[in-house]
């Protein structure tokens, strides 16, 4: 045993390098355990707190702690190795980048959580829409500038000047450019969408063959809950280059149908019919009663069309108000006498 440990693999001996190894298992242990027993002693006092940050922050803390704990011990553990400069420069640049990420990972989680706890519940409480449209905006604008931040950081604490190094790139920047150019146009869509408000969240928009109610704007794209139930995740690019139509925002809602009836229907019972639509409407609650529209539209094939136009309120129940209005349609044209025309044809023998 001990000549198998004694071996050399990469410059080191099998217990070298089980030793570096534990180093980094027991940094990962140690930091579980330390967390652990640091939240199960803090839950009872942070209980008693009145403000809500002590709860955060320890939330917070949890997984960024442990990857910190376990840079240690992979830092530690590397230290038991020998290895080549290039080599030991190459993990020392790893550990810098590594706890660059930990502390950029700790203050991006912090910032979310303060939105959530926070900024989130004053929003969802407020009955401007055009405020829980901008939130997921924030979210996002918050967590891209720490991360970038974050890199640009990761990449001096290594030696490299990141300005440079991206002026440096010449035609691959532009085809990165050129390549970013989708992304983007989504986000100057997202801008355009919070800076025109053409739409906000809880609308029912119609957009490129999609109708449903608006769930969440981001910086990136859109989803829409159709009618159907389904979640639609659409480009905001898209609401730049194709109109949309906001169903929340019309006043009242046209609705048109044509009532065909027999031709053997007499002008007074066509007088009596365009009377009973009238009637229907200014009769129901949900009716804009001063605009319906009723008139003899046309002699048909094998009708005599009258087209009947009215408007439901906003407010309204849409599709219950369309029932209603078609069964006292049915019901008051039958006690009148007045039949629907279905199509027929008469056929002569000319033989005869």
């Amino acid at each position: 045993m001990t000549y198998y440990l004694s071996q050399l693999f990469l410059r080191n001996s099998l217990t070298e390098w089980l030793i570096a190894l534990a180093f980094i298992i027991g940094g990962i242990i140690v930091a579980k355990t330390a967390y652990y027993l640091f939240k199960k002693m803090s839950k009872g006092f942070f209980s008693r707190t009145k403000t809500k940050l002590d709860d955060v922050l320890v939330d917070t803390l949890e997984k960024p702690a442990i990857f910190a704990i376990a840079i240690i011990g992979f830092h530690l553990g590397m230290q038991q190795l020998s290895m080549t400069t290039d080599i030991r420069v190459f993990i020392e640049n790893t550990n810098k980048v590594a706890i660059v990420i930990c502390i950029t990972w700790f203050i991006a989680r912090l910032a979310n959580a303060m939105v959530e706890e926070y900024m989130e519940p004053a929003i969802e409480n407020s009955e401007s829409k055009s405020k829980r449209q901008l939130l997921p905006i924030i979210t996002k604008v918050i967590a891209i500038t720490i991360w970038m931040i974050g890199i640009i950081i990761a990449f001096n604490a290594i030696g490299y000047n990141l300005a440079g190094l991206i002026a440096g790139l010449g035609i691959g920047g532009l085809a990165f450019a050129l390549a970013a150019k989708d992304y983007l146009q989504n986000i100057f869509g997202g801008i355009s969408i919070f800076t025109d408000k053409p739409f906000a969240i809880d609308d029912r928009i119609k957009i490129d063959g999609f109708d449903g109610k608006v769930e969440e704007i981001g910086i990136r794209s859109s989803r829409i809950r159709t009618l159907s139930g389904s979640l639609v995740t659409i480009p905001n690019s898209i609401f730049i280059n194709n109109s949309v139509e906001n169903v929340a925002l019309e006043p009242t809602r046209k609705i048109m149908i044509r009532l065909g009836l027999t031709y053997g229907t007499s002008p007074d019972q066509l007088n009596r019919g365009m009377e009973i639509l009238k009637e229907i409407v200014a009769d129901h609650q949900n009716m804009v009663t001063d605009t319906p529209v009723v008139f003899l539209e046309n002699f048909g094939d094998f009708a005599l069309v009258i087209l009947f136009i009215y408007y439901i309120r906003k407010e309204a129940d849409i599709p219950e108000t369309q029932s209603t209005i078609n069964l006292e349609i049915l019901q008051r044209f039958e006690q009148e006498g007045l039949d629907f025309a279905f199509p027929t044809q008469t056929i002569y023998n000319v033989n005869k």
